[in-house]
């Protein structure tokens, strides 16, 4: 989230404007999140901007301190589309009972949430309202079509993962919709323009290194906080690359490949000055375990493996020993 952004929202309410709110801005309202929904529109956004007065102030300002800590926050948009109906609703036999109130009003309301539950809003939300502002803290809602009359939306205030597709080859291309789908930033690297296309990778930022090999790749940086997959076409420039995801220090580096392939990889890898400790940091083979063959199916192996680590980077032991009792693990 760009903190100007939320800024510029302060300013004008604090000069009696109404701001001005954008799908580019807040994604969860942009067309392509909100295909097939018949409740919500892009143009939602103008309601909601109208809707805000200088008791939202609080709200964008806890979002711009959330966004300087790094918190794990959103912020989130209850949006109505049938006032009557949102106070009416009341829980049915199955859910957990939060009282007789249905939503606390049929306004729609833009509130904050972070992972430790922390909300800030500019009415006190109904307890079936908490439930849910409550629930975007598992991204961006859980429960938004529970109830009738209104839904819900959010946009997270921290940066995605970066994740490094080397290589474009067939598990590449289905692995790069299923990560940015779950949440991911996508970039993937390759030389050939048939294989790295628009048409194989249209959600993803595409890097066309020169010549007929992998020799470029070092003109591009990496951060610690991003994770590679080497997906390299026939494996043959899995060595470069290994070698360039541990010279950037990656949090998570993953390559495809049998065990007789990945001696040679360590042989031709140590040689370039990697470590033994460097190379038994690299997941080989990369994805979890289940049985993928194909490449949809080891796509699917390896998006839920980035899951894990992101989701193992993001909490502390403790949170996650609770999550798991919760799920009876």
């Amino acid at each position: 989230m760009n903190k100007a952004v939320l800024q510029s929202i302060i300013d004008d309410l604090k000069a009696g404007r109404a701001p001005q709110l954008s799908s580019e801005d807040f994604p969860c309202f942009s067309a392509e999140a909100l295909a097939g929904n018949n409740h919500v529109a892009p143009d939602y956004l103008d309601v909601i901007a109208k809707s805000l007065t200088k008791a939202d102030i609080p709200t964008f300002e806890r979002a711009i301190r959330a966004v300087d800590e790094g918190d794990l926050a959103w912020l989130g948009f209850k949006v109505i589309y049938d006032a009557a109906e949102a106070q009416r609703n009341t829980d049915n036999e199955v859910t957990k009972k939060y009282g007789d109130q249905g939503s606390a009003d049929g306004e729609p309301l833009v509130f904050f949430c972070n992972d430790a539950k922390e909300i800030v809003s500019s009415r006190t939300p109904s307890p079936r309202d908490t439930f849910q502002m409550k629930d975007v803290t598992r991204g961006p809602s859980m429960h938004n079509e529970q109830f009738e009359g209104l839904t819900w939306r959010s946009v997270a205030l921290f940066d995605q993962v970066h994740v490094w597709l080397l290589g474009a080859s067939d598990v590449a291309s289905e692995l790069s919709a299923l990560a940015t789908h779950v949440g991911f930033k996508v970039t993937v690297v390759d030389y050939d323009p048939a294989y790295i296309s628009e048409e194989r990778f249209p959600d993803a930022a595409r890097i066309e290194l020169p010549g007929d090999n992998f020799d470029g790749l070092d003109e591009y940086h990496a951060v610690p906080a991003d994770y590679v997959c080497v997906l390299t076409r026939g494996h043959m420039f899995d060595p470069e690359s290994c070698v360039w995801a541990v010279r950037h220090n990656v949090h998570y580096v993953g390559m495809m490949g049998c065990k007789g392939k990945n001696t040679t990889v360590h042989d031709l890898v140590t040689s370039r000055g990697v470590t033994e400790e460097q190379w038994e940091s690299i997941k080989r083979p990369i994805g979890l375990k289940f049985g993928a063959k194909t490449p949809a199916e080891l796509a699917i192996a390896i998006v839920a493996e980035l899951i894990d680590v992101r989701y193992k980077e993001r909490y502390s032991d403790e949170a996650r020993e609770r999550h798991e009792q919760s799920l009876g693990r």
